[in-house]
Formats: C-alpha cells, structure tokens, sequence
C-alpha cells in the first residue's frame, strides 16, 4: 500500500491536497456554511471544487449520494464526473441544471400530473415558427433565431405574456426582428398554445415544472432535499432568475451550497444570466465566505498582462469586483496588436501566420481564431483554404446533433450487426458511401464542414480500432458515449469560433480579429452596462491564449474601401505593445500600430510603495495616494481633448483615454520625447497632437 492511497486505490484526505495551491487548498477544506469562490480565468476552478467533494467524502463530512454538484453544459458536466471518478467519488451526481430538472421531473410527473411525462421538443424553431404563422407574422430565419432567443430570455426571467412589455421596456431590451414587445407578447402566447397542441414542453419548462412542483408540493419538496444537501453550482455568474429560484427551492432552509464564478467572465446577460446572484452572495446567504482565486496556470505573465489591462478599465461593479490575475507560468513572447487595410487583408495575414507557425511543427488543432460575429469567419476560412489548412468551426450545431453525423452514426450502428474482417476498411467504406473522401475538398463553408466532421469520425474510428480486440459494436458504444457527453472527436484543425463559443476552451495560440469599435464593442451596444459586456467578451477571448497572441483589427471592410475603423477603446493603454515581428513579416496590408518606448513605473511617486494595476503603473502612483496633478489642467485636456474629437469626426476616447490624460498631467512631459514614453502617448496620438499637448502643459507652468 502506498502512503497515499488506501487499499482500494482510493487518495487519502491528505493526498487529496496535495497539488492545490494555498487557496485551492482553502476551498477544499472549507465547509460548514455557504462558500462563495471567486475564480478568475485559468486559476483551476474545476480542481478546486472536485478536490473540495472528494476532500468532504474522505473526512466524511460530505456523504457522496446526498452531493449534488450542477453545470452550464454537458462537456462540463462530464469532465466535472470524470475527475471525481479519478478522486475515488464516482457516486457524487454531476449534471447540468436542465438534467437535473429533468430527472427529477420524470419521476414526480406520474405522481403529480400523472401519466407520461410529454416529449421534450428538440428545438423551439418550428414551434415559434408555428406561432408566428398563426398571428399572419412574415419572418426569415435570422428574424426567427431572434424571435427564439426572446422567448427563451423570458422564459428564463420567469416572466409571462402579460409581465413581458413591462419587463422589456424596463430592462431597455431592444426591438426584436422589427417586432416590438407587444407583438413579442402575442408570439409568447400563441407558442404556449402550439405546445400544449401537440403535448410538448421545452427545455425551459423542465425547470419551471420543477419550481412549480417544489413550491406547490411538500411532499416532492422534502423527497428531493432528504436526497439532495450538498451543492456546488459552478459558473454562477451565468445563473438566471429561473435558475437561481430552482437553487433555492432545492436547497429550502438549507444553507450548505458552494458557488464558483467570475463576474469578468458574464457574457450571457443578453441570454438571462444575472452576475448579481454571484456578486450579492453574501447579502443573500449570511455568515458566507469568500475565496478568491487568481493564481492563473494557464497563460504567459505577458498575455495574463494584456488581459488584466483590458479589464483595468472596467467601470461599475465589474470593476469594484474584478480578480487580477497573476501568472504562475514562466515569460513567453510578447502579445502583438496588428493592424490591416481591410477584413480580407487581415484574414490573409493571418492565415499566412498560422500557416508559417504549421511549418514550424505546430499542430493546427493548437491555434484558434476568434472573432465578435459568426460573419467574420467566412474570410478567414477562405484564406486557410487556399493554403491547404483545415479548420473547424464551432459554435453552431454539438457534433453529435449535426445532420451528417446523426446519419453516419446511424450508418456505422447497421454496419455494426455485419461481419467484417477489417472494420478500419469497413468504417472508410461507411463513411465513404455518407460524402467522406481520403483528400479535403477545395471548396470551404458547409461543405469543408460536412467533410471535417466525417474526416474527425474517421480519425476517432482509428483510435478506438487499434485498442486490442476492438470491433465495429466497441467504435458505436464509444460514439454513444461521446454523443452523451457532448464530447467531440477532436480534429486536427484551426478552430474558428465566436467569443461566446470560445468561453471555457483554451488554445496554445490565439488570434483575435475585428478588435475594432464597431465590433468590440459591437455597434448595437449603446448603453454603459452593454459597453462593459463588450468588454467582459474581450477579456474572455485574451484568457483563451495559453502562450501566443496576437490582437488584430482592420480600417475597412472590404478592399478598397475608406479606412473608417478605428481600434477598439479596450486596447487603450496597450500602445506599448510591439506591432508584428519575425519571419513572417508583417502580412499583407500589416502595420506596426505601437511602440515599446512607452514606459510605466514600479514604484509609486508619492508613498514609495510597490505599484500593482496597469493604471497605477501608467500615472506612476497609487490610486489612493494624492494626485501630485491640478484638476483644472485634466479639465483643459479634456475640453482639447473634445474639440480634437469633434474636428477628427470620432469619439473622444480615440483621440486620447482618461487615464492617458491623467497620466499626462502626473509626468508633466516637457518635450516630444518625454511624452511618447507616456502608454497611450506616442504614435500616432504624438505626432498628430503632440505640440497642441506640450503648449498646454507650458501654459499652465507660468
């Protein structure tokens, strides 16, 4: 026997400990109350509170069955069953929040309902169709897909028809495909009539039957909590009203809950999810505690830099809430900003970049492009197409529900009852047969998707097959598997996604396209707190980069266009990034958009102390040490700083940041050299404004 494990090879309590870093090891080892876990990006959340189960179950203070651990997404959930497999409490439940309803849903329907429990629709698409038709309502399929996320927002906050124009109008929600609340209301109405037609419900009724039977019935209340009195709810910041009441009901009087989230990381409030339930934890559940974990394993100190600069300047209760990051990797390169003439300019370089990083010896499946709209993708797979390079995009429909892999399933499943000699040839054929081929096609689109999904089936075949007395049943078992567990076959490709499908995957190189205002932040967000997630969302896209990155963006859309664009105002204060170097050169259309003469300061100039946020290293003290500048100097800046602005025809924050400005009155530079080493100062803002600058600083010298 070892010294860390028990004779059923199951970790000791003490070896169960071993690895957390000091506040992992904190959260594993709290209990006895509500726990709170501010978890930054790739600070190893996931470890934390597995280890924090498997910790509870060895010192027996938590019993397995009664352990209720839930998730955002079926992948998380089965990483979350495997691990604690791996820790020896392979009886904990881990599932996502609608399995769970779900389950339970089954078995108290014939008691409280009776009979069978309906089907549960596959998607609300035909029947928001169905509702529109009937109110004689013309939609194409984007204004459906927005139709859709409307009523799935509603849903989730718990409203009805009748609460819905209050609620729409109160949350500043929108116009929606050109229909306004009313009409929205009487789709809401008509789609409660089509499922009721056809004996459906949707996946949002699951958890509203629930919470209807948890509140109305005792006698199912108390059989779901005798069975349930430990939960871990991780992502809590994604939580909706819908969501957070089915928590709480399970949980009754109960306090013993432990929530894991990062209000850095709320991208989905457009979608129903309330940061508020994690940022008000502790109003909510006195006597709470709170542990923050920062140390991120995942990412470069320079990338982990960028990205706590980005999220620097937050505004409102992201910023009064946000983790910094602090890396625990050694240094790699540093993060490039590149800029291109125009979108096919970009996509063109980089392509040729991720093609120079394959000749390297890198694997495609290490490097991903991400991009704020599912419409910025087709210009990139063009470019990798051209040169020979596969790719996957993702964020549309799971691999395993896609129409070509539902049918070559089907296929392997008949093939699968037959005799075969050689079922590596057999699976070829199969698939063969479904539109497979040993050689890409040339085109790109759905057609290189169709292919990328048979082509990774292929692959999978290959792996499951060489395992010793595999055959066609053991590949079919696996694929159910997968298929159950949302676990995709990984190809050997450059992944392409939006941001928001990009949350919770990571890649050894990331290229993020478009960081252009109009794009991030999108157009359509106009207020404050739509600004914010915009800038939540990039932060999201920086912390997906394990060692390279590289921030792009391009003046026009289309070649030969004005160069209207500017870059995003979330890279202010990142001028000293180096623009693009090495071999590769700088691409078509490339431009160097910083410089590295740009210095900032370590120490504060007023107390001596160490200095922590890029803003305070940028003016050269503490937030909470007295400004050595006049106000009345920053006020004469900004009142420059607007006519500069309105005569240049862009929003003010593009001539020159708040916090560039302060940092200009702080420093008091006395010459063109002086300030260019000011971050945010120098290129194209000191030879453009730089003399305007310097007079203003002498006047108010005399």
């Amino acid at each position: 026997m070892s010294e860390t494990s028990t004779s059923s090879s199951v970790p000791t309590a003490e070896a169960i400990l071993e690895g957390l870093d000091p506040e992992q090891r904190e959260v594993a080892r709290s209990f006895g109350g509500p726990l709170c876990v501010l978890a930054g990006a790739g600070t190893g959340k996931t470890r934390a509170i597995t280890h924090r189960i498997a910790y509870g179950v060895a010192t027996g203070q938590l019993n397995p069955r009664h352990v209720l651990a839930v998730t955002f997404t079926a992948k998380a959930a089965a990483e979350m069953r495997s691990r604690l497999r791996d820790l020896g409490v392979p009886a904990v439940q881990a599932r996502t929040f609608h399995a769970a309803a779900l389950r339970q849903l089954r078995h108290f329907w014939p008691r409280v309902v009776g009979g069978a429990m309906p089907d549960i629709m596959a998607n609300k698409f035909p029947g928001v169709a169905e509702a529109c038709s009937r109110l004689h309502m013309s939609v194409d399929r984007a204004a459906l897909r927005d139709i859709v996320s409307e009523v799935e927002w509603s849903r989730v906050s718990m409203l009805t028809p009748e609460s819905y124009p209050e609620a729409a109008e109160r949350t500043r929600r929108p116009g929606v495909a050109g229909f306004g609340a009313r009409s929205i209301s009487r789709i809401l109405v008509q789609y409660e009539e089509v499922k009721k037609e056809r004996g459906v419900l949707d996946f949002e009724d699951v958890l509203l039957h629930m919470v209807g039977f948890l509140s109305e019935r005792a006698d199912v209340a108390r059989e779901v909590r005798s069975q349930y009195r430990h939960f871990v709810v991780d992502e809590y910041q994604d939580v909706s009203t819908l969501q957070h009441a089915l928590l709480r009901l399970w949980l009754g009087t109960g306090t013993d809950v432990c929530v894991v989230g990062d209000a850095a990381q709320t991208i989905y409030t457009f979608a129903g999810a309330k940061a508020s339930f994690l940022l008000d934890f502790g109003r909510e559940f006195r006597g709470a505690r709170t542990i923050r974990l920062e140390r991120n394993y995942r990412s470069t100190p320079q990338v982990v830099r960028v990205a706590n600069a980005v999220l620097d300047g937050a505004r409102g209760r992201t910023r009064d809430h946000r983790l910094t990051l602090v890396s625990q990797r050694e240094a790699g390169p540093p993060p490039v900003i590149e800029s291109y003439a125009d979108d096919v300019a970009e996509a063109e370089g980089v392509a040729e970049r991720i093609a120079a990083r394959i000749a390297e010896g890198h694997p495609a499946r290490e490097a991903a492009v991400l991009f704020r709209t599912n419409g910025q993708s087709e210009a990139v797979e063009q470019a990798l197409t051209a040169r020979g390079i596969g790719y996957l995009v993702r964020g549309g429909d799971r691999f395993f529900e896609r129409q070509e892999v539902r049918r070559a399933v089907m296929a392997l499943r008949a093939a699968a009852r037959l005799e075969a000699e050689d079922p590596a040839r057999m699976v070829r054929d199969v698939l063969g047969q479904q539109g497979w081929a040993p050689e890409p096609p040339a085109a790109s689109g759905a057609v290189r998707e169709r292919w990328d999904s048979l082509h990774a089936l292929v692959g999978l075949a290959d792996t499951v097959l060489a395992r010793p007395g595999a055959d066609l049943p053991a590949l079919v078992r696996e694929l159910d598997e997968r298929a159950e567990a949302q676990s995709a076959p990984e190809v050997d490709g450059v992944t392409l996604a939006s941001v928001h499908a990009a949350k919770g995957l990571e890649w050894p190189a990331v290229w993020l396209i478009g960081a252009s205002d109009g794009l991030m932040p999108i157009s359509m967000a106009s207020t404050a707190a739509e600004i914010e997630e915009e800038r939540r969302l990039m932060y999201v896209a920086l912390t997906r980069a394990r060692d390279l990155l590289t921030i792009s963006w391009a003046a026009a859309r289309t070649p030969g266009a004005r160069g209207s664009r500017k870059p995003s105002r979330f890279l202010d204060g990142l001028s000293d990034l180096p623009g693009p170097t090495g071999s590769a050169g700088g691409g078509a259309g490339a431009r160097r958009t910083g410089r590295r003469t740009a210095t900032v300061h370590a120490d504060c100039r007023v107390c001596g102390a160490g200095l922590g946020t890029p803003h305070e290293k940028r003016i050269g003290r503490h937030d909470t040490c007295p400004p050595s500048h006049d106000e009345a100097l920053v006020d004469e800046l900004r009142t420059w700083r607007r006519r500069a602005a309105k005569a240049l025809r862009v929003p003010p924050h593009s001539v020159l940041t708040d916090a560039t400005l302060e940092a200009i009155a702080e420093r008091d530079p006395r010459d063109a050299g002086e300030l260019v080493r000011i971050p945010g100062a120098g290129g194209v803002a000191s030879e453009r404004h730089g003399s305007e600058i310097l007079a203003i600083l002498e006047r108010n010298r005399r």
